[in-house]
């Protein structure tokens, strides 16, 4: 007989295996990349037969959000409740707080049946070998990260996300390089690129005008022509066909979905770009 799915802490002794559980699925996570994902949230795991059979991770953002992501089952344990256990677990841990997740076609039924509501947007996966720096009109005075801006650039996050995510920037801060636009003396926007997966991927992108989203993009990725770059940009960004036509193909949209009242951001700061699809 079969027994019910029993979820426990996921720790830093299962990302081993839950790094095959993504290679299974061709994700392209590193074993750094699950690392810095678990060290920033709350994992669950799922055991069967005394290995790791399913994954999920929440990210605390402030007191009244979280993003939910890296939610895996394997291959030869599906339909068996494990992706449902997980789910109504992480859903007691984030009780009281908005739960916001970005969904393949796949997991939409199970999420809508919990409760999750399509946002009505949805996120585009870009990436490919970069061969060329993107062209862009240049959007203020593009330059590197001081301490002096780092107020800003968590007020211009919060601002452009809805949410307090000042750990998760703090943690790009340290891994990443990270690039600013100033305009007339103020922080109009800031960028990240960092290792990750297959090459690098940049996000998270904020700025108050598509110009300077732009600019901030073609900046950071100037330094990885040659490279297998990606970025996952929001639909309400429009910066889709730009990067389709700087060689970087759109090659599949997730659903932005929520439990919950979604972040409202603040008019005028626009997130572009997310840190990755998990993260937001």
């Amino acid at each position: 007989m079969e027994q019910q799915a029993v979820v426990q802490p996921l720790t830093v002794q299962h990302l081993p295996q839950a790094l095959a559980l993504s290679q299974e699925l061709r994700w392209p996570y590193r074993l750094e990349d699950w690392a810095f994902a678990l060290s920033l949230g709350h994992g669950l795991a799922v055991e069967r037969n005394g290995r790791l059979s399913g994954t999920a991770i929440w990210w605390p953002y402030g007191d009244d959000y979280a993003a939910a992501g890296m939610i895996i089952v394997a291959s030869d344990a599906q339909r068996r409740g494990i992706g449902a256990a997980l789910m109504l677990e992480m859903l007691r841990q984030t009780e009281g707080r908005t739960l916001i997740l970005n969904s393949t076609a796949e997991g939409c039924r199970l999420y809508e049946r919990l409760g999750f509501v399509a946002l009505g947007s949805t996120v585009h996966q870009h990436q490919a070998v970069l061969e060329s720096v993107p062209a862009v009109t240049k959007s203020g005075h593009v330059r590197g990260l001081r301490d002096a801006d780092i107020s800003a650039v968590r007020t211009l996050d919060r601002a452009g996300s809805g949410l307090d995510r000042t750990a998760l920037i703090e943690a790009l801060f340290a891994i990443g390089r990270v690039r600013v636009i100033e305009d007339d003396g103020a922080i109009t926007g800031y960028g990240c690129v960092r290792t990750w997966g297959r090459g690098v991927v940049i996000g998270p992108i904020i700025a108050r005008s598509t110009c300077g989203a732009q600019s901030l993009i073609a900046d950071l990725a100037g330094e990885h022509v040659g490279e297998f770059v990606r970025i996952d940009v929001t639909s309400d960004s429009g910066l889709s066909p730009w990067l389709a036509a700087s060689g970087l193909p759109d090659v599949g949209p997730v659903t932005a979905m929520a439990l919950g009242s979604p972040p409202v951001p603040t008019a005028g700061v626009t997130l572009f770009a997310l840190s990755n699809q998990s993260l937001g």
